[in-house]
């Protein structure tokens, strides 16, 4: 018996969707100082979160590929094209420190009522079309770096899926002690209420500044 996640894709997607927010938001991700504090290094929420997420999926799906309730093509895995991913990984960075939200994180940021969120939801739909519009010029430089086609990790390595899952797990774990022991040498994560402060009423006042202003405030 396998579970009914494709028959069902659009609801699932709209559960878990909810759970994921409402998980982002309980967790400060709706504020652009989670992301801004991890790429100064001084909040490292973001990569303990995220990472876990990884690690837990990761178990999730060798599980239930064990036990028979995910069969073979249950889900997609994307081939793999360079350029594409340095270059592309390079623009949604600078996206990401620039705005201090993610695509996920700005949809939790816009239903807390943060006009930033906003304006970088706007930026974001707007590049989408723009490289939509110029794709097809963009398409043999892409393809002409495609790696292996629909590859996992266990697969390009040639060891169990265990063994993977065993490796991000101590990534994880070493990845966790570096980021407390930064976090105490820069002055720590962000409390509770430093993430709400910049929040009065539906994202005015200082929720009209963007992430990076908000970390380094105007004298």
């Amino acid at each position: 018996m396998t579970l009914p996640l494709y028959d069902n894709g659009l609801l699932s997607g709209l559960f878990l969707g909810l759970l994921f927010g409402f998980a982002l938001e309980a967790a400060g991700f709706g504020s652009p100082r989670r992301l801004t504090g991890q790429f100064l290094l001084r909040d490292w929420s973001v990569f303990k979160v995220m990472f876990t997420a990884v690690i837990v999926a990761a178990l999730g799906l060798w599980l239930f590929q064990t036990l028979g309730w995910l069969g073979p093509g249950s889900y997609f895995v994307p081939g793999l094209l360079l350029y594409g991913t340095f270059f592309g990984g390079v623009l949604i960075g600078v996206g990401f420190m620039l705005g201090g939200y993610c695509p996920g994180t700005s949809a939790v940021g816009l239903a807390s009522g943060r006009i930033d969120a906003l304006v970088f939801m706007i930026g974001m739909v707007a590049g989408s079309a723009v490289y939509a519009a110029v794709f097809d010029w963009i398409r043999p430089f892409a393809l002409a770096t495609a790696g292996p086609g629909g590859w996992t990790l266990p697969q390009l390595f040639g060891v169990p899926d265990i063994v993977v899952i065993a490796a991000l797990a101590v990534i994880a774990f070493l990845g966790w002690k570096l980021g407390t022991a930064m976090e105490r040498r820069l002055g720590g994560p962000y409390r509770a209420e430093q993430i709400l402060e910049d929040v009065d009423g539906l994202g005015t006042g200082g929720a009209r500044m963007g992430g990076a202003e908000r970390l380094h405030p105007a004298e």
